[in-house]
């Protein structure tokens, strides 16, 4: 049997038919482990290796050999490599993070196959769904609850998908309405993304924040990035996919075809309805200039950091609820006030005019308030916003790929070095209601933030909230799979600690677990006292608390139950599994055994 599979699978290569492979459904609903019965044969991933032209691949993480080492030097180089997020993505045995203490642990899987065509991907989902395996799925890697992570399985890989192609009028498959957009890989960057799209066509692409992050994963979570106010969210920008589900089947997803699974992808989560390997966007005109505000404010007391929180909240009601500006504001333990915002469509002098109300109220009481950052107001044509070489004059914003021979656009901002190949020990966050802002609430929420901050961190994301936002993106995102609080919420409160990376059993770099433990604790105070505020609040799906008890309800609200009837017709035995992903909750926490 096993020889006949092999031929089988080395024929179809060469004719260039993906073979069928059996379905699972009347296998026990299991996955098999290494060495257990049910385990693929050396001939079973030959026959494999040679349907995916040799792009399966033995996994190992680089920190394996770290593992009891008494190598004290080969470690600490091994630990400088982490600190990477270019070097985290193109190891097929790393992720973004190393994982959450007392939660989970980045963990290679056994084989990869790096697809490079969807028909690669369509091969993996195949043998897995054939053998029972484990299955995981890599973009960009930056799943904070270990989605792209899991022992003892097959990943699909799909960092080499990463080919953008722009469109002066893309029409999606049976549908009929040209639109400019862009098409792009599965397993491209978004800084790759928006630099492509402004010189390619002098348009900009709703996506994220960070440099690094995958496209398909942060588009399937719904997607926000410092201009959702204006542009609302990525998912919604969504036009097409190109995604291959469980039965092996490589199907086009939009509002024509395949609708329900389309809206199911924007917003449903990634890694829960099968493998998405391109996605086409809508992209959207520039403003004249893009722009940011950056400033740290120190109070001389609680009393004063009270009245300082209590000002900040006003200002942002009375100046900055509107699509112009978005980022965030952070309040910190030690009666510190972080200013991190950006801003489209004003000049730089708009901007200082508009902010200077603000700092001359700090200023005028100088026994109370001392800027230990500077007000530094920018703003610069929007075109050239995200271009390598315009971010690279600008001090200290943006760090390079340290590697040898790393292509010269492979930036990341100066921050993302502290958050590479982070360990978790707490994260939070919470929508909250835009009638916060109301005249007689600004004072309990003002309140609820000094309260929180006597905990740990905790800062208010304005541009991950559509309320204020042009009445189109609205529009756009009440057809998405989010939860419907975004669509009212004037920011994703978010409070988490997490550490340098570190990992179980290498001496020298192990978790500290009590510490750890001690900090989600702070987390969890701090966002306690916004739960009082608004009990009800909901959660952002890819920024949340690993151990959220209530998950469907507070990723999704009432749409949940709309997602599951996609999962179910698009996956009925569960070969998507991922941890809090739809249709969950009927597996084990390690994925390998169905419940019900």
């Amino acid at each position: 049997m096993k020889r006949r599979l092999f031929l089988s699978a080395a024929l179809a290569c060469l004719s260039g038919v993906l073979p069928r492979w059996s379905s699972a459904a009347s296998q026990p609903l299991s996955r098999v482990r290494p060495g257990a019965p049910g385990w693929p044969s050396r001939v079973d991933w030959e026959g494999l290796r040679a349907l995916v032209k040799d792009r399966l691949i033995a996994v190992a993480s680089p920190i394996t050999p770290c593992i009891g080492s008494t190598d004290r030097s080969r470690t600490a180089a091994v630990f400088a490599r982490l600190r990477n997020p270019y070097y985290l993505g193109d190891e097929a045995g790393l992720t973004q993070a190393l994982g959450w203490v007392d939660a989970w642990t980045s963990r290679p899987s056994v084989y990869a196959v790096a697809a490079e065509t969807a028909a690669d991907v369509a091969t993996a989902v195949n043998f897995a769904r054939a053998h029972r395996l484990r299955l995981v799925v890599k973009g960009g890697g930056h799943s904070y609850h270990g989605a792209s992570s899991a022992a003892d399985s097959l990943l699909i890989w799909t960092r080499r998908l990463n080919a953008i192609t722009v469109h002066d009028a893309f029409v999606a498959q049976d549908c009929s309405t040209p639109q400019t957009a862009v098409s792009i890989g599965a397993g491209a960057l978004w800084g790759q993304a928006y630099d492509t799209v402004a010189r390619g066509a002098g348009r900009y692409v709703q996506g994220g924040g960070c440099l690094t992050v995958g496209v398909a994963g942060l588009v399937q979570g719904g997607g926000f990035g410092p201009f959702s106010k204006t542009y609302g969210l990525a998912a919604a920008s969504l036009i097409e996919v190109q995604i291959v589900t469980a039965d092996g089947e490589i199907r086009i997803a939009n509002a024509c075809t395949n609708a329900d699974l389309f809206w199911a992808i924007k917003g449903g989560g990634g890694g829960s309805f099968g493998v998405v390997t391109r996605l086409t966007l809508r992209t959207h005109d520039f403003p004249a200039f893009f722009g940011g505000v950056f400033a740290t404010i120190k109070a001389s007391s609680a009393e004063a950091f009270r009245r300082l929180i209590d000002r900040t909240v006003s200002f942002y009601a009375e100046a900055l609820f509107n699509p112009q500006w978005g980022e965030q504001i952070n309040f910190r333990p030690g009666h510190e006030l972080g200013i991190a915002m950006v801003f489209q469509g004003l000049e730089q002098m708009q901007a200082e005019e508009l902010w200077r109300p603000f700092f001359d109220w700090v200023k005028a009481s100088p026994q109370h308030y001392a800027f230990a950052q500077e007000p530094a107001i920018l703003a610069a044509p929007a075109r050239d916003f995200w271009s390598p070489a315009f971010l690279k004059s600008l001090p200290g914003l943006v760090m390079e790929d340290d590697r040898a021979g790393a292509p010269e656009g492979n930036l990341f901002w100066a921050s993302n070095r502290e958050e590479a190949g982070q360990v978790f020990h707490g994260y939070q966050s919470r929508w909250l209601s835009a009638s916060l802002l109301a005249g007689d609430r600004q004072s309990p929420l003002a309140e609820a933030l000094f309260r929180a901050s006597r905990h740990w961190n905790i800062s208010l994301h304005f541009n991950k909230g559509l309320a204020g936002a042009p009445s189109e993106a609205i529009a756009a995102a009440r057809d998405t799979a989010m939860n419907p609080q975004v669509l009212d919420a004037f920011a994703l409160a978010i409070s988490g600690a997490a550490r340098p990376p570190a990992y179980p059993g290498v001496p020298g770099y192990e978790p500290d677990v009590a510490t750890a433990r001690r900090e989600a604790e702070a987390v969890k105070k701090a966002m306690q006292e916004l739960r009082e505020l608004a009990p009800e609040a909901g959660s952002y799906v890819s920024e949340s608390d690993f151990f959220e008890e209530h998950w469907q309800k507070a990723f999704w609200g009432n749409n949940y139950d709309r997602l599951l009837q996609v999962k179910n017709r698009y996956d009925p035995d569960g070969l998507f599994v991922v941890h809090h992903g739809v249709g969950s909750e009927v597996w084990s926490a390690d994925g390998f055994t169905r419940s019900d």
